[in-house]
């Protein structure tokens, strides 16, 4: 029963499984994205606890000259990726992580047309 309590223990130590997150952000055309501000938001999945409560990971990053994001290891599961750019359209969408590394590319749109009653 001891040593089944001692390897419990161990795998909470382990904690859950985590993901090395790479963002790549372009045009549409396939130029990259620099300076672009991406927010990482664990959203569901395997759970951390500390005294009682979940503790969810947020990363809060900007792009390098190649778009490139390394987001640090991250939990498995649900996470929401939003980027947003100067000159583009801002990015949301919700990803579920299960591999050991991901690579994510995300495609900025340009700014729609604004349409107004008063033209």
């Amino acid at each position: 029963m001891a040593v089944l309590a001692l390897g419990a223990l161990a795998q909470e130590d382990e904690g859950p499984p985590m993901t090395k997150l790479n963002i790549l952000v372009t045009t549409q055309g396939g130029h990259p994205v620099d300076h672009a501000s991406v927010v990482v938001r664990f959203v569901e999945g395997h759970s951390v606890f500390k005294l009682g409560k979940a503790v969810h990971d947020t990363y809060e990053l900007r792009t390098n000259e190649e778009g490139v994001v390394k987001v640090p290891a991250v939990r498995q599961g649900k996470i929401r990726i939003q980027v947003i750019a100067k000159g583009y359209q801002t990015f949301g969408q919700i990803f579920d992580i299960t591999q050991q590394e991901k690579n994510v590319t995300i495609k900025l749109n340009p700014p729609q047309q604004q349409y107004s009653a008063h033209q």
